[in-house]
């Protein structure tokens, strides 16, 4: 089945708009072979889009990091208008 096809290519390829699509548009299957080989690419599609977002959430999570450390490590700037100086 094509459908079945274009899934394992979205999942080899990491491909999260085209799993997108493919999840929007489920066929009807015809045997259960097919439906076997569906469910289980389908809990390895939900595998990788969880690992994705947990590397995303990581990765966002150490930027902050970063860039809380720039910030920490910049000199205090003084405003041109401070009287108290």
């Amino acid at each position: 089945m094509m459908w079945l096809n274009k899934l394992q290519i979205a999942i080899v390829e990491k491909n999260t708009d085209l799993l997108d699509i493919l999840l929007d548009d489920l066929p009807e299957f015809r045997d259960v072979d097919e439906m076997q080989k569906a469910s289980y690419l389908l809990r390895e599609a939900s595998i990788l889009l969880h690992t994705l977002r947990d590397d995303t959430s990581h990765q966002m999570s150490q930027i902050q990091k970063n860039l809380n450390f720039l910030n920490s490590t910049q000199a205090p700037t003084v405003s041109k208008l401070d009287i108290k100086s």
